[in-house]
């Protein structure tokens, strides 16, 4: 299970679900900082070339790790916010590089602070954490200020662009999130074996690279960090024919 680097982050979450993106928890090395995402470029046509795999909700899983800040940090808790309905199709070229994927992340489904989750995620996860901190966190990160989940249902990843790397693929990925659209460049490895695509990757982002503001209070004393931590893990399989 994936180990990421100490971050720290407060009780009342505010943070980006993006991406991302694009999806496993398995052994991979800590990512290092991106650059900040760029305002998208209007969207341009994207062909969909070679064979369509459909992803597997059940057996996806994207992770935000939200990490505590400011004097007051210590009453507060580091939070970890899944997506275990991850939906969308990639698009596997003969050539690598001429793939293409569209995923889409229902942001009212997000569920926060599962003890399972957290126990694999070490010690800055304490398993247990009241109720009232699990409600609180899930409605700030989907009121009017964050995510807005009444009037933005979902986070879209759209890649734009692939490339091979020394230790897998880099992806230009479109990013739309509370109405806005930003692109951002995710790291991820992929395995094809038979009739399964198996996608994973990690990266550190934050919250206002995306355009959002992460929550602060008491002058700063109580907040969440700017930085958060997103990882992913996705399964797919052909889809069927018509």
């Amino acid at each position: 299970m994936i180990k990421l680097k100490r971050v720290t982050a407060t009780c009342k979450l505010r943070l980006a679900c993006p991406a991302i993106l694009v999806a496993v928890l398995a052994g991979c090395p800590s990512a290092p900082r991106q650059a900040p995402p760029a305002p998208a470029t209007p969207a341009q046509p994207v062909v969909r070339e070679g064979r369509p795999f459909a992803i597997s909700s059940e057996e996806s899983l994207l992770l935000v790790l939200v990490y505590r800040g400011g004097a007051l940090a210590r009453v507060g808790h580091n939070h970890v916010v899944a997506s275990h309905n991850l939906n969308g199709t990639a698009w596997v070229a003969q050539d690598i590089t001429r793939s293409s994927f569209e995923v889409h992340v229902p942001v009212n489904d997000l569920v926060v602070d599962e003890t399972q989750l957290r126990m694999q995620e070490g010690p800055e996860f304490p398993p247990e954490v009241p109720e009232s901190a699990k409600d609180g966190t899930r409605t700030n990160m989907l009121s009017a200020a964050l995510l807005d989940g009444a009037q933005y249902p979902e986070v879209l990843l759209q890649s734009e662009r692939l490339q091979k790397t020394d230790t897998g693929l880099q992806a230009q990925v479109r990013v739309t999130v509370h109405g806005q659209v930003r692109s951002l460049v995710v790291p991820l490895t992929h395995e094809l074996a038979g009739e399964e695509l198996r996608v994973q990757g990690q990266l550190a982002l934050r919250q206002t690279d995306l355009g959002l503001t992460p929550f602060s209070a008491l002058g700063g004393a109580m907040r969440v960090q700017d930085e958060i931590q997103v990882k992913f893990r996705l399964l797919a399989r052909p889809t069927p024919a018509p």
